[in-house]
């Protein structure tokens, strides 16, 4: 254990923690995978048990030997820098949950064949750009009955501070990964934002998965229909904050589904949504 007190908060060493935003994190170490930032001693330890690897960690000095102790035996001889919680408010910008960070390595994206091999039910979340929002569908996701989740390239990363946090560490429990030409195993001439819906709704289709849109029309089927609890595999498919899903998406989906309103109520956050579609059409007859 390497503690290092903070008496200097320009220390190049803090950068990580202080000076770079998430995506320079992410991209620090290219062509090599990046960084990212767990918060919260919940969260590291699930990126922990999911085999992610430590860099360092930064907390407060009260906590050493006490509720973050366990978690700082299990990260070896990494450094381990402490100070009292207002300096640590100050130089990252923001209260910390629980008073610690872990900088982790990021793992190299899994193929979406591989994170749907054994999986009946994933979710497929279209350009949804809100970190709270992505990270409070993977806690609903892995709570009820998606065994998977893929993203388009325009989702908010799982992995960024806030959505791995929302989600109580589910981001390192239910496979994921995006849907990219390199994740498909195809060769591509152009940026992956081309990839959705074309490729990725045909590749679905070829691993047997029927598709399940969302979207506010009219020209649905009940999503108590009991034809959609028969299905072996289910992909249900939620879009962007605002806009839903495209067009194209739901013209080229087996299945759209609306969930019933009351009270003159004409729609529902993307993540609150989720929780209703994932215990309904999760659950098989």
């Amino acid at each position: 254990m390497r503690i290092i007190n903070i008496t200097d908060l320009s220390a190049p060493e803090l950068d990580i923690y202080a000076r770079m935003s998430e995506n320079q994190l992410a991209h620090i170490y290219e062509p090599a995978s990046g960084l990212f930032i767990a918060e919260s001693p919940k969260v590291i330890e699930r990126a922990l048990d999911a085999g992610y690897e430590p860099v360092s960690i930064l907390l407060e000095d009260r906590h050493v030997e006490g509720q973050c102790a366990d978690i700082i035996k299990r990260c070896g001889d990494i450094p381990i820098y402490t100070a009292p919680f207002d300096v640590l408010t100050k130089l990252t910008g923001f209260a910390l949950t629980r008073g610690m960070l872990c900088a982790m390595r990021r793992a190299e994206l899994p193929s979406v064949e591989s994170v749907c091999e054994h999986a009946a039910r994933i979710a497929v979340l279209e350009e949804v750009m809100n970190p709270t929002n992505v990270g409070a569908i993977f806690r609903s996701a892995a709570a009820l009955g998606m065994d998977a989740v893929l993203l388009t390239p325009g989702c908010s990363d799982p992995l960024y501070r806030r959505a791995a946090r929302v989600s109580m560490g589910t981001v390192f429990q239910i496979p994921w990964t995006y849907i990219t030409f390199d994740t498909m195993g195809l060769a591509h001439n152009k940026a992956d934002h081309g990839i959705w819906p074309e490729f990725g709704m045909e590749q679905l289709h070829s691993m047997g998965f029927r598709t399940t849109s969302m979207a506010l029309r009219n020209d649905t089927i009940d999503i108590h229909d009991p034809e959609l609890k028969q299905i072996d595999r289910l992909a249900v498919i939620l879009g962007t904050e605002g806009e839903g899903l495209k067009t194209e998406t739901i013209d080229s989906s087996d299945y759209t589904v609306k969930i019933p309103m009351y009270h003159g109520a004409d729609s529902l956050n993307v993540a609150a949504a989720s929780a209703v579609a994932f215990w309904e059409l999760g659950r098989r007859s």
